[in-house]
């Protein structure tokens, strides 16, 4: 699409946009003596698009943002078919070193690789990291709704294991679906209650950036595949 049609385009959708007045961000706050309540996910899920109401069209909403976005989604019966699957990518990629982390599905499925692996919790030098092939998590959440997975330092092993190695990996199950980013930081705030990790991140799709030329380039700042399994 040349230059001015793109520009034409946004611009049309954001003339879209404004025609519909947002609601005031603190519209719903209550105000007490010695507590200020913030808005939750239902505040700002009326700003938001429609999701679906089960957990099924959430996941199907997920597998289709997976095709734009570039991630490779995998939905598996069993733990051993997420093995069956990752074994012929690691194949075809020629993987020789993998890292993973004491996670209770993560590392399970970097066993099944049968390659020599390092576990980033028991400490790690960085080049051994970066010459690792692929990088096996966990995630806290999977958030339909962007085709986004909520990670933290729990859960994904760390701050440099889902960014280091070329290709993340990322295993889930259908529980850990949730329908908006709205939802995901709500059950974040309940679960860390108060004592939050060191970090939490959103990974939407593989590294990418589009600043030379407009040309989409995979890999610039991070993993330059991202492939998710997600188990019932």
């Amino acid at each position: 699409m040349p230059v001015a049609d793109q520009r034409a385009a946004v611009f049309a959708r954001i003339r879209e946009a404004v025609k519909v007045k947002a609601p005031h961000l603190h519209a719903h706050v209550v105000e007490e003596k010695e507590e200020h309540r913030v808005p939750g996910a239902e505040t700002y899920r009326e700003w938001l698009p429609s999701v679906g109401t089960s957990r099924a069209e959430q996941i199907e909403l997920f597998a289709q943002n997976s095709v734009g976005l570039k991630t490779e989604f995998y939905r598996v019966p069993s733990l051993e078919e997420a093995g069956r699957q990752l074994a012929a990518i690691a194949q075809e990629a020629k993987w020789e070193r993998v890292a993973t982390h004491r996670h209770p599905l993560a590392e399970k499925l970097t066993e099944r690789l049968m390659l020599p692996y390092m576990i980033t919790d028991d400490g790690y030098a960085v080049s051994d990291l970066e010459s690792s092939h692929a990088a096996i998590t966990g995630c806290d959440y999977v958030i339909a709704q962007t085709g986004t997975l909520l990670v933290s330092a729990g859960t994904a092993g760390g701050r440099a294991l889902s960014v280091l190695p070329p290709h993340h990996v990322v295993i889930a199950r259908e529980d850990q679906v949730v329908p908006d980013l709205a939802a995901a930081l709500d059950l974040a705030a309940e679960r860390y209650a108060g004592k939050w990790p060191s970090f939490l991140s959103f990974i939407t799709g593989p590294s990418r950036t589009g600043d030379i030329e407009r040309i989409l380039v995979l890999g610039a700042h991070g993993p330059k595949r991202l492939t998710v399994f997600l188990l019932p």
